[in-house]
């Protein structure tokens, strides 16, 4: 998969990673980029072709979808943290981040995958996490949600593989996006990990980790689970 002259399209392009990976693409060479998002007037990168999408809108995908019919490259990169856990958090936003992270993102590929095979195949890269790999007490819905992510991203690798469709998915830890006031650990810069994304994805690899700590939770899956909770 090559970026330039590629079109690509960016979910939650507004703000954060997102804006990154719309800015990175252009730099690149992209023909052209489309950059959505729930609010598309809160865009303000120049050069790149807005629309409205929430993506947990099957509607709101199709309409998308049928605007944007020469994509070759999904950048599936709209989120939700709610800060929620499983046993005793609101059940309304464990499944606003399932509707995110897991049928958002699928409903994304199912409208998307025939456009790609359309357009020689292209690819998909989906914004995965190190909580793809472990738990977070305070924070498990989000865990939930992205390991289902993880999932989709490995299920839908396979039943594109026919198509030339190239599924990737990218690991990151803590990224400096303007909103992690409240953590005190190390940060990602989000342009280092938006250059490691879109070069792994010119390498063509479909795991792409950009961090030691999203290497080691991925290390530690093989290990037996009470290495998480300290038993």
């Amino acid at each position: 998969m090559q970026v330039k002259n590629s079109v690509a399209l960016v979910t939650g392009a507004n703000r954060g990673l997102g804006r990154h990976f719309a800015q990175a693409l252009l730099e690149r060479g992209a023909a052209k980029v489309y950059a959505t998002a729930r609010r598309p007037e809160q865009i303000d990168l120049p050069g790149v072709e807005t629309l409205p999408l929430d993506i947990t809108d099957e509607q709101a995908v199709a309409r998308v979808a049928d605007l944007a019919q020469d994509v070759t490259l999904l950048v599936n990169n709209a989120g939700a943290s709610t800060g929620t856990d499983l046993v005793t958090g609101d059940k309304a936003l464990i499944r606003q981040e399932l509707d995110t992270f897991f049928w958002g993102t699928l409903e994304m590929t199912r409208a998307f995958a025939p456009i790609l095979a359309a357009n020689a195949g292209g690819a998909i890269l989906n914004i995965n996490s190190v909580m793809s790999w472990s738990a977070y007490r305070g924070a498990n819905a989000y865990h939930v949600a992205k390991a289902a992510e993880w999932a989709l991203t490995n299920g839908s690798r396979l039943e594109l593989a026919d198509q030339g469709t190239q599924v990737t998915g990218l690991f990151l830890a803590m990224t400096d996006t303007g909103h992690q006031e409240w953590w005190t650990g190390p940060l990602n810069r989000p342009e280092d990990v938006v250059r490691a994304a879109l070069d792994g994805l010119e390498a063509g690899r479909l795991e792409i980790v950009v961090d030691e700590m999203s290497a080691g939770a991925k290390a530690l899956l093989a290990q037996d689970p009470g290495v998480f909770t300290g038993q």
